[in-house]
């Protein structure tokens, strides 16, 4: 029996109808490489040996008796692969544009529970005659970086790789109530044990944080970012966006200002704000507040859960107009806030979130979406951005050659904005989903990467 962590049982808590928590990847593909010929029922016998090869695909959420802890996953004894494999078309002329539109209405629906929390929507009609696939992951099973893992794990480096080995099933079947209900009532008794020992290390974190980042040698603080017009209450309809770059262009920056990977992709980032705020006529006058997320599988001594990752609160010069001074500026704070954010324990964030309780998480956020706080009180943050490693060679995805990858993370209420990358292949894939009443224009800030590169490449010193 394999019971979720706090962490990822709390991507279930937080979920409603207008805050669906599952991360989706958008992959572009060329089936003219697949060996004789691309055709949906050859791409679903292909998924079909991929999913008997993995028990992630297979396992669903069983929740314990008197839900006195968090569910568990078990292996699916009616799993049915048409359930979670769709077809469509996208809608003529199958321009980008087209393609965004379907993937931001699958991506605003939820994920049925009583099933294994994925899907595969196969999208045809492209105008390039391409095909794509929108992969849909309920953020309680995969991280970023795992979320990565699992899609290229149905890809393969040849059109014709052969299909991995069947792994092992998670759980034959549920264990008797019973017995898990004895075991959730231990745990449960063992909690304020638990809160006495993480107490003492979180009362003196506190201070230490709030002091080192008030003096400015550390990350930025949150409830202290500018109201933006994607900082409001979110409903479930959503917006898609995508652009890419070349891989090339983006260490070009980095070794010309001799600066990271991740530092050359947010600055290109800022800059694409930027723009696309005074384009709206409402730039703020302070850097916006950027949450990051880290995984933390190198530090973690955990080794239950999906999702071991932590985050930290990077500041975007987005106030300021020349492009290598916003370089210069975001380095130096990424290198603050990473040496500030790497002075809290890497498991605190999991430890802590073993305390979630389901009725207790639902209640607050739906009040909180209800009663419209988000737009009530300072800025937590302005947005998520995300920067997710993927593979280095070419792939192929059930044997079509993956011509863009770009992964999509969700939105919460008081942040409606989400910028996802990924390099691959050469490539930096960039994935924008948005609430779609706070960013009714997204293409125009993915259009603004591009441009806001080229920008950075023309102030290199």
């Amino acid at each position: 029996m394999e019971r979720l962590s706090g962490l990822d049982a709390s991507f279930l808590y937080l979920e409603t109808s207008s805050q669906p928590l599952h991360v989706c990847g958008l992959v572009t593909v060329d089936p003219s490489a697949v060996p004789g010929g691309y055709g949906f029922a050859q791409l679903r016998a292909r998924l079909a040996e991929r999913v008997r090869g993995n028990p992630v695909f297979r396992r669903r959420l069983h929740n314990p008796l008197l839900n006195l802890n968090h569910p568990v996953w078990v292996e699916d004894e009616d799993f049915d692969l048409d359930r979670h494999v769709h077809r469509a078309e996208v809608p003529a002329p199958g321009g980008r544009e087209q393609l965004a539109e379907v993937c931001a209405g699958i991506a605003g629906t939820r994920l049925e529970r009583s099933r294994p929390l994925w899907e595969i929507h196969v999208l045809e009609g492209l105008a390039d005659g391409g095909v794509a696939v929108l992969a849909k992951m309920h953020h309680a099973s995969v991280d970023g970086v795992s979320g990565a893992n699992l899609l290229t794990y149905l890809a393969g480096l040849e059109p014709d790789s052969p299909a991995p080995e069947p792994g092992e099933p998670v759980n034959a079947e549920p264990p008797g109530q019973l017995t898990m209900l004895r075991r959730s009532a231990l745990d449960v008794a063992r909690r304020p044990v638990e809160l006495a020992r993480l107490l003492p290390g979180l009362v003196g974190l506190v201070p230490r944080w709030v002091g080192r980042s008030l003096q400015g040698k550390g990350m930025a603080t949150p409830f202290t970012a500018p109201r933006t017009s994607f900082n409001g209450t979110i409903t479930a309809e959503r917006a898609v966006a995508f652009a890419q770059v070349d891989l090339d262009d983006v260490k070009a920056i980095k070794n010309a200002f001799n600066v990271t990977v991740n530092d050359a992709v947010l600055a290109m980032c800022a800059g694409a704000l930027r723009r696309y705020l005074l384009e709206r006529g409402e730039l703020p006058e302070d850097p916006l507040v950027a949450t990051v997320p880290v995984s933390v599988q190198e530090r973690s001594e955990r080794e239950a859960g999906s999702n071991r990752v932590s985050a930290f609160f990077a500041s975007l010069p987005t106030h300021l107009a020349e492009p290598a001074a916003r370089v210069f500026t975001l380095a130096e704070n990424n290198r603050l806030s990473k040496e500030h954010h790497h002075t809290i324990d890497a498991d605190m964030l999991q430890d802590w979130a073993q305390f979630a309780a389901a009725t207790t998480f639902g209640l607050a956020v739906r009040a909180y979406s209800a009663f419209r706080l988000a737009e009530k009180h300072p800025v937590v943050h302005n947005l998520v951005i995300s920067n997710v490693p993927g593979p280095p060679v070419p792939i192929y995805l059930l044997g079509a050659r993956v011509t863009g990858l770009y992964p999509l993370g969700p939105v919460f209420h008081g942040a409606g904005l989400n910028i996802t990358v990924l390099s691959q292949a050469g490539k930096v894939d960039i994935g924008l989903l948005a609430a779609r009443e706070l960013v009714p224009d997204l293409w125009h800030l993915a259009d603004a990467m591009p441009d806001a590169l080229e920008e950075l490449l023309a102030a290199r010193p």
